[in-house]
């Protein structure tokens, strides 16, 4: 896809790597609904971006917030072109003891907000020359890891989502993408995981990365794109030989446990 000019909404916006994605897609000429629930956060990018952006405070896990979305999506002159499910949500820790409403909020936030604002803007994607659908995942959509059940639990149901998704629309003007960052220096990412990161030895990216990543994955129209050499290997065999994954992260797993205790 030919970047410059067309009209893209960003979902968690006033994140990390939501800024981040932000700047990169405002530098290829897109113009922005940025959508997010701290308004504060939203104005300062918008103002760091220029004045062909508009926010949109909302919470897209609520059916209201996401009215707000399809309604201001439908008051476009140009129509929408693009949407980046990037809004998500985290939480490390032994799932045994994790609080439920916490599970929910994940499956909720990650998961079902998603499918439900495609589902409601998919008629103004149709009605663009071709429209994208970017469902912004994790290597853990792929790999299940321990202190992160929830978590990979919803971004393995948001990749098949996508995967169900682009299969059906498969005859239409509408493609849906699978984008997979590893671990990002982000607020999403507490102190305690980013200790357990450094322990293992695991890369981190600054959101830049990620956001470069997307644009390329915009341009080139890639239906699957997941950051890291190594993550990318590890998926492929957690596929094909789940025994060998589950014999290495058992070896973590004491470094692991140490970090639930903290």
């Amino acid at each position: 896809m030919h970047l410059n000019g067309k009209t893209a909404l960003l979902t968690g916006a006033s994140g990390g790597i939501g800024g981040a994605m932000a700047q990169a897609l405002a530098g290829a000429g897109v113009r922005l609904l940025l959508v997010g629930r701290r308004a504060p956060a939203l104005q300062a990018l918008a103002s760091q971006l220029g004045d062909h952006h508009q926010t949109i405070v909302a919470d897209v896990a609520t059916a209201q917030g996401r009215a707000a979305v399809q309604q201001a999506c439908a008051a476009l002159p140009g129509g929408l072109d693009i949407l980046v499910n990037n809004a998500g949500v985290s939480l490390f820790g032994e799932f045994e003891h994790q609080p439920p409403q916490q599970i929910e909020e994940q499956i909720t936030t990650n998961l079902l907000a998603p499918m439900l604002l495609t589902q409601a803007l998919l008629a103004d994607l149709r009605r663009a020359p071709r429209g994208l659908v970017v469902n912004v995942g994790s290597t853990f959509g792929s790999l299940g890891y321990p202190g992160f059940v929830g978590y990979a639990a919803s971004k393995f149901g948001l990749r098949g989502f996508g995967e169900a998704l682009r299969r059906e629309l498969a005859d239409s003007t509408v493609g849906v993408l699978y984008l997979a960052p590893r671990a990002t220096a982000t607020a999403i990412n507490t102190d305690k995981v980013m200790a357990l990161n450094a322990a293992l030895g695991s890369r981190v990216d600054p959101p830049a990365v990620v956001a470069q990543a997307l644009l390329r994955q915009l341009r080139e129209e890639r239906r699957y794109l997941a950051i890291g050499g190594a993550e990318r290997l590890f998926a492929r065999i957690n596929a094909l030989l789940p025994g060998l994954i589950d014999r290495a992260i058992e070896r973590q797993l004491p470094v692991i446990r140490r970090f639930f205790a903290s």
